[in-house]
C-alpha cells in the first residue's frame, strides 16, 4: 500500500480497532474438501454451525456485530452463527498455530500479513470458485489484492472494510511556506519539493512530514515507477536509479528538518505534532481528522484535503482488510454466504457510519453517504467524499504486493535508516536492502 502521508501504522491502528472476523469447523455436515485440488464444494443448502471471530470488537461494536449475525440467522434459520472476540496481541500467530492443529475458523478476517501467512500454506478456499461471477460486487482493486502469485484468476478472500489515501495538510503552514494552499503536490517529486520548501521557510518551527520509512515504502517507490519485483513474483528488483533518487531525496530533507528527527525510527506522535501545529502534512485518513477535529479544533480549521499523491501513474493505494473461507471447511455454503453477507453493501455501509472506513463492496460505495460534500468546507465530510471517488476512479495497482511482509518491510527500512542518517551510501544501503528482502522472500517460500 503507498504511504504519502497515511502510513501503514496508522492503517493497521485502524484496523487493530475495526473488524476481524473468523468461523470455526462445522460440527455437521459434509462435502468440505471434494473440490479440484482440495476446494471446498457447494451442497446448495446453507446449513451448519459456524464460528465469527473478531478482533478487540467488544464492546465497542457489540451491537453492530450481533445485528449482523442476527438478521444473517433470520435469513437463514439452518445456520448457527457463533461470536468469538480476541485480543489483538499475536493475532497471526494463533491464526498459523490454529491452521496447524486443524483448528482454524471456517471464516477469518485477513489483513495482508494474515492472509500471505494463510494463503501461502494452502489454508484458504478460492473464493472466486466457491461463488463464481462475484468478483463484480466489489472495487476492482480490492478484488484483485487477494490473489497469490502463480494462482492465475483465484482469489482467496472477499474484501471487507478499506481504507484509500487521501492527502491532509496545514494549508496555514504550507502558505506561510511560500506554497499554493489550492495547489497541493501530485507526485512523490512535487511532494519532497514542497518539503524542501516548508523546510527552507519554517526556520525549525514546524517540519513538513513524519520520516517513518517502513511507512512510505514501497508506495513512494510503487509512485515514482520502480519495479518491486520480478514478473514471477519470486525475487525483489527494487534496486533502481528511481530508488536511489528516493533515498537521496529522504536524506537532503531530512539533514534540512524536513522531518522531525526521531520520527525516522517512530511515528507515534505524528497526531500530537499536527495537532499542535508542528507538522504541515497529517496522515491521509478521515480517522485521523476526525481525531483532529476532536482534539485540536483550531488546527481542524486550518485543515486541508485533497486527493493523495498518486505519481505520474495516477495510482493510489488502499488498505484492505478481508474475510477468507477455510479450505477445509464443513460448511461451505454457509460459510461462504455469512462472508458475503457481512460484506454486503448495506451492512458495510453501516459500519462505515459508525467508523472511519470505507466499504468494498461497489453497491455500499455508491450510497450518498460517500459523495456529500456538504459546502465542501468540513475536512471529515470532504475526505469522506474525495476517498470514495478515489476508490471509485483511481488506479488501485498500487497496494502493497503480498510478498512484502512486516519482515520484508523490517529489513528494507533498517538499511533506508542507515542511509537517511547518512551512516550508509544510498546505492550501498539499497543493494543490502534488497539482498536481505530476497533472503526474506526465499525463507518464506521454503515456507
Amino acid at each position: 500500500m503507498t504511504r504519502v502521508n497515511l502510513t501503514r501504522a496508522a492503517l493497521a491502528a485502524l484496523a487493530a480497532g475495526v473488524l476481524t472476523t473468523a468461523s470455526a469447523c462445522g460440527v455437521t455436515g459434509g462435502g468440505a474438501a471434494a473440490g479440484g485440488a482440495g476446494e471446498p464444494e457447494r451442497t446448495g443448502r446453507v446449513a451448519g454451525h459456524i464460528t465469527f471471530r473478531t478482533l478487540q470488537l467488544k464492546p465497542a461494536f457489540t451491537s453492530y456485530v450481533q445485528g449482523v449475525i442476527d438478521a444473517f440467522e433470520r435469513a437463514h434459520p439452518d445456520v448457527t452463527v457463533k461470536w468469538e472476540d480476541v485480543p489483538g496481541d499475536g493475532y497471526n500467530e494463533k491464526l498459523v498455530a490454529d491452521a496447524q492443529a486443524g483448528a482454524l475458523p471456517d471464516v477469518v478476517n485477513l489483513s495482508t500479513d494474515s492472509f500471505q501467512l494463510l494463503g501461502d500454506r494452502g489454508m484458504l478456499a478460492d473464493v472466486a470458485r466457491l461463488t463464481p461471477g462475484v468478483a463484480g460486487e466489489y472495487v476492482p482493486g480490492a478484488w484483485e489484492q487477494f490473489k497469490l502469485p502463480g494462482k492465475g484468476d483465484a482469489v482467496y478472500a472477499y474484501p471487507w472494510y478499506v481504507t484509500p489515501e487521501i492527502l491532509t495538510y496545514n494549508k496555514e503552514l504550507f502558505a506561510r511556506s511560500g506554497l499554493d494552499p489550492a495547489k497541493p503536490p501530485a507526485t512523490v517529486e512535487e511532494f519532497f519539493d514542497c518539503a524542501d520548501r516548508i523546510a527552507e521557510r519554517s526556520g525549525g518551527r514546524y517540519a513538513a512530514f513524519m520520516a517513518d520509512p517502513k511507512g512510505r515504502l514501497p508506495g513512494d517507490w510503487q509512485k515514482m515507477g520502480v519495479p518491486l519485483l520480478n514478473a514471477a513474483g519470486d525475487r525483489f528488483t527494487f534496486d533502481t536509479g528511481k530508488a536511489v533518487e528516493w533515498i537521496e531525496r529522504m536524506k537532503e530533507l531530512y539533514a534540512k528538518g524536513a522531518m522531525p528527527q526521531e520520527s525516522l525510527t517512530r511515528s507515534d506522535d505524528v497526531n500530537q505534532l499536527y495537532g499542535a501545529g508542528k507538522l504541515v502534512f497529517g496522515p491521509g485518513s478521515p480517522g485521523f481528522i476526525r481525531d483532529v477535529r476532536r482534539n485540536s479544533p483550531q488546527v481542524y480549521a486550518r485543515t486541508q484535503v485533497a486527493r493523495t499523491v498518486t505519481g505520474t501513474l495516477g495510482h493510489i493505494g488502499i488498505y484492505a482488510q478481508s474475510l477468507g473461507i477455510r479450505k477445509d471447511t464443513e460448511h461451505p455454503d454457509a460459510a461462504a454466504e455469512f462472508a458475503r453477507w457481512v460484506t454486503n453493501g448495506p451492512n458495510q455501509v453501516a459500519f462505515a457510519r459508525q467508523v472511519t472506513i470505507y466499504p468494498s463492496n461497489a453497491r455500499g460505495l455508491a450510497d450518498p453517504y460517500f459523495s456529500d460534500r456538504g459546502d465542501g468546507t468540513d475536512p471529515e465530510r470532504l475526505s469522506r467524499a474525495i476517498g470514495a471517488e478515489e476508490l471509485r476512479t483511481a488506479r488501485l495497482d498500487a497496494n502493497t504486493p503480498v510478498q512484502w511482509t512486516n519482515q520484508v518491510g523490517d529489513a528494507v527500512v533498517r538499511e533506508m535508516q542507515k542511509a537517511i542518517k547518512g551512516e550508509t551510501a544510498p546505492r550501498t544501503a539499497l543493494k543490502r536492502a534488497l539482498d536481505a528482502a530476497n533472503r526474506v522472500l526465499a525463507d518464506q517460500a521454503r515456507g
